[in-house]
């Protein structure tokens, strides 16, 4: 059970880097204070990921087949790429990092599902342009209906600090019940873990990551793409959570930084297209090119580290799934 501390570490890193994704739009201008919003975070992504987790679970098991010592070490590579990404306050993909880390067990031991793949890629690209598109409908519609018939400011306020507040936590649970399975699922598809197990143990330790360690990235994303108003807020987390919840819907666990950051750009094109900061988008953009191969690049370092270890480390190990052919150091 040990093998599991890895998506415990993974689940800790999604949680500190796209907690951003559901309350930053929020906090960043000044509808709802931080405190509130990770607890409300940590208590929603919990809920989604218990009720709805199951859902995506068995998406990556199917790309790729793992034994639970490479469950283990794919779990670490993503989570050491997303711990990385956090740090640097870029919000990455843990959908891609994931999929780097399969792709780079697979180029060790086997050929991906193709198919599976290719249903995977084509949601990335799909999921921030339903970003932009829901978002500029629901500025379009429900913003601009607001501005127009509610004349009191006071009541336009308390209108816009609710609804973000309730869509805020909508998308918490639509984070949890789709990314849960980034982080536990490859455990349930190596039969470690069965699937409520694996979504109960993975909501928690997102939750984790959400209460201790968020801050700094939801400020990035916050402020760094596009200055927002309250209606902007609103729009751009409600649209976010709607195409994770589609996305739980099929089965395929998708990027929530890619939903937000296609949604927070799409109410720039709305408002005016020069507040969208292209320099912030170009690094953002650059972290989800960048993001499946320092993911396969880390899963192929901890491979090697992993087959290079202390025979009495092996002793603790028996059973491995990993195959005992030996795999040249880079030094041979």
């Amino acid at each position: 059970m040990w093998r599991i501390l890895s998506g415990c570490f993974m689940g800790w890193s999604l949680g500190a880097n796209n907690s951003a994704n559901v309350f930053a739009t929020a906090v960043a201008s000044g509808l709802v204070r931080y405190a509130v919003a990770i607890w409300l975070t940590a208590i929603f992504v919990v809920a989604g990921a218990v009720l709805e987790g199951a859902k995506c679970m068995g998406t990556y098991g199917a790309l790729v087949s793992l034994g639970v010592d490479a469950a283990f070490l794919v779990t670490l590579a993503t989570a050491v790429t997303t711990a990385f990404l956090t740090h640097a306050a870029i919000p990455g993909s843990t959908s891609q990092a994931i999929v780097g880390a399969l792709l780079g067990w697979a180029a060790l031991h086997g050929t991906p599902d193709f198919t599976k793949l290719y249903k995977i890629m084509t949601c990335w690209v799909l999921t921030p342009v339903g970003g932009i598109v829901g978002s500029w409908c629901i500025y379009q519609g429900i913003v601009g209906t607001v501005e127009r018939r509610m004349k009191s400011l006071v009541a336009r306020n308390r209108f816009y600090v609710t609804g973000v507040v309730i869509t805020g936590c909508y998308s918490a649970y639509c984070l949890g019940a789709n990314n849960v399975a980034n982080v536990t699922g490859v455990y349930v598809s190596s039969g470690l873990l069965d699937a409520p197990t694996a979504a109960l143990v993975g909501g928690l330790s997102i939750a984790l990551g959400v209460l201790t360690y968020s801050r700094k990235i939801m400020m990035a994303v916050g402020k760094g793409i596009v200055p927002l108003d309250p209606g902007s807020a609103l729009a751009a987390v409600l649209a976010e959570a709607l195409t994770l919840h589609v996305f739980t819907q099929i089965g395929v666990p998708v990027s929530s930084s890619q939903a937000i950051v296609g949604a927070v750009i799409g109410v720039g094109l709305v408002r005016d297209r020069k507040t969208v900061n292209a320099r912030m988008v170009a690094k953002i953009s650059m972290g989800w090119v960048l993001t499946p191969v320092i993911a396969a690049a880390v899963l192929l370092a901890l491979h090697l580290l992993w087959k290079g270890i202390p025979l009495w480390v092996d002793s603790m190990c028996s059973g491995s799934s990993i195959s005992p052919t030996p795999v040249p150091y880079l030094w041979q």
